[in-house]
């Protein structure tokens, strides 16, 4: 039987994208969020998730983020937990200017 051929998940110029800001990251001149006003890009992963995050905007072929995968937790019908609703007060600190 004749192997199925697999599709490319990236598309070449999304690669790109992400090459440039590897080469911003280690010249140093990486930065990190919204304008660059958050700080210096540390780590490679980082820079990379960056890099995908900018093909995403020109609209480059980029599958989609992965979602956190909540664990549940199992509980036995025989325990019941009585829910107790608590009202938390916060409180405002205001600020002057």
């Amino acid at each position: 039987m004749a192997r199925k051929a697999k599709k490319r998940r990236y598309s070449r110029s999304s690669g790109s994208d992400v090459e440039s800001e590897m080469r911003r990251y280690k010249k140093g001149t990486a930065k990190s969020g919204r304008g660059g006003r958050g700080g210096r890009v540390k780590s490679r992963k980082q820079a990379i998730a960056i890099g995908l995050s900018k093909a995403r905007k020109k609209g480059k072929k980029v599958p989609k983020k992965a979602s956190k995968r909540k664990t549940s937790k199992k509980t036995s019908k025989k325990t019941s937990k009585k829910k107790t609703s608590r009202k938390k007060s916060s409180k405002r600190k205001s600020a002057k200017r």
